[in-house]
């Protein structure tokens, strides 16, 4: 017992002693090193499988991606793919979020140290409460995830399949589509689906529900509770930039590529929607063939992809906000502006500091993966760039070669699908941050640009 309360007090000051940052590094690292441990199990597994491939399988479960390097349904079977929807659930509602509302449900409070960790992890503006974003954010994903189990329960009866293989298939798919999690029990995704409108809608309501943030549910709640309430500046940005990148993917689809612009009447429609939604969700279903689509269509996926969609939800990607400021800084200098404001908002100095730093370092780690593959893969450089940017941004779309990378190449995608779910701020300050005293004895110089 008193071996138990030494090891106990000894994590109890290790874990007060890291960042916030490194917090969340460490914690999404138990996640995924626990999971590879539980599918590496010879009882929950079918077939066997490499410990690197359970591994991968785990990381893309925890980051919410949904690459995977063997089928999950020939690979594990029931309890093995339990152990899947275990750990993308966590992966999609975030870090200690569910322990913490039990604890605000019990105690009616939170310690600062989970508050800390809680505002790391979840970018909150000042105008929402962390003890409603956390209520929302529990009760919106159990809503959501019964609602889409039952839909696609009746769905999935009608097309013909056994109760029992129904009701897990849709619970899974259900829990995978909220959380963007992109993983599926079919081995073709949902091509075998693509014209049915009862399955491609409550996979679109789900992952756009989710992708959206949980910051843009709390706050429509908030008005539709207080009549007085305000939308947030960024509930506005991600509403109006989700709906013109879905837009514009939705018209690039429909009319260049193909494999879509060669199907007839609603399926066509359907399909061109699905994939653009796919994309800018970084939910990772398909409906059509990626490997199949031409160069510029894969391009156009790529950018919807690297953009992604709301911050404090469960998409992955850059963020439209991100991408906002961005523009924004351009627009300011472009018309010689010296306030960097957008939908007549000045926006302050340093969430700009943050955006910039997340915009090059996000480019960079995508330039890096991609480079590193193109060394030990032996794919066109447009597919390895499709699987890089796919990784980080976990999404789980794949042109088909995921299945085929070398042992390098799973590596780097696996480290490219942590740090895409951690974030590349968040990584890049759990590796490197040091505290600063603030030392004026730097001297200040210019710079030519």
């Amino acid at each position: 017992m008193s071996l138990l309360k030494t090891l106990s007090g000894k994590y109890l000051r290790f874990k007060l002693g890291l960042t916030p940052q490194q917090n969340l590094f460490y914690g999404f690292l138990s996640y995924v090193l626990i999971g590879a441990v539980l599918l590496s199990l010879p009882w929950l597994q079918k077939t066997s499988v490499s410990l690197l491939d359970n591994l991968f399988i785990a990381t893309s479960a925890v980051s919410t991606t949904g690459l995977v390097t063997v089928s999950v349904f020939d690979s594990y079977n029931f309890f093995g793919q339990l152990v899947v929807v275990v750990l993308f659930q966590l992966g999609g509602i975030g870090y200690l979020t569910f322990t913490t509302f039990m604890i605000l449900s019990t105690t009616k409070k939170i310690t600062h140290w989970h508050q800390t960790l809680l505002k790391t992890e979840f970018t909150l503006p000042v105008t929402i409460k962390i003890s409603d974003f956390l209520k929302s954010v529990v009760v919106f994903t159990l809503v959501m995830e019964v609602l889409g189990a039952i839909l696609f329960y009746i769905a999935f009866s009608r097309e013909g399949m056994p109760v029992l293989e129904a009701l897990w298939s849709a619970i899974f798919h259900s829990i995978s589509a909220f959380c963007t999690a992109g993983f599926s029990l079919f081995n073709s995704g949902f091509a075998d689906y693509s014209g049915n409108v009862l399955i491609n809608t409550t996979i679109s309501i789900l992952a756009i529900a989710g992708s959206l943030g949980f910051i843009v549910v709390t706050d429509f709640v908030l008005l539709l509770r207080k009549k007085k309430h305000n939308l947030s500046f960024t509930t506005k940005i991600v509403s109006y930039g989700f709906l013109i990148l879905l837009s514009f993917g939705f018209i690039f689809f429909y009319t260049y590529e193909p494999a879509i612009s060669n199907l007839e009447g609603s399926e066509r429609f359907l399909a061109a929607f699905f994939q653009s939604m796919t994309a800018m969700t970084t939910v990772g279903f398909n409906t059509v063939d990626f490997g199949a689509f031409m160069l510029p269509m894969l391009l156009v996926t790529i950018f919807l992809m690297y953009i992604g969609a709301s911050p404090s939800g469960t998409a992955g990607g850059m963020k439209i906000t991100t991408l906002t400021a961005v523009l924004a800084i351009m627009k300011s200098r472009l018309t010689n502006s010296k306030r960097i404001t957008f939908l007549g908002r000045i926006i302050p100095y340093e969430r700009l500091y943050i955006a910039t730093s997340s915009f090059i370092f996000y480019t960079s780690i995508i330039a890096l993966g991609t480079f590193i593959l193109t060394f030990s893969e032996d794919f066109k450089f447009e597919r390895i760039l499709f699987e890089v940017a796919s990784a980080l941004g976990t999404v789980g779309l794949s042109t088909g070669i995921t299945g085929d990378l070398s042992v390098v190449g799973k590596i780097t995608i696996i480290i490219t699908m942590f740090i895409g779910r951690l974030g590349v701020l968040t990584f890049g300050l759990a590796i490197w941050a040091k505290q600063h005293t603030g030392d004026t004895s730097i001297p200040t110089d210019d710079i030519a640009v």
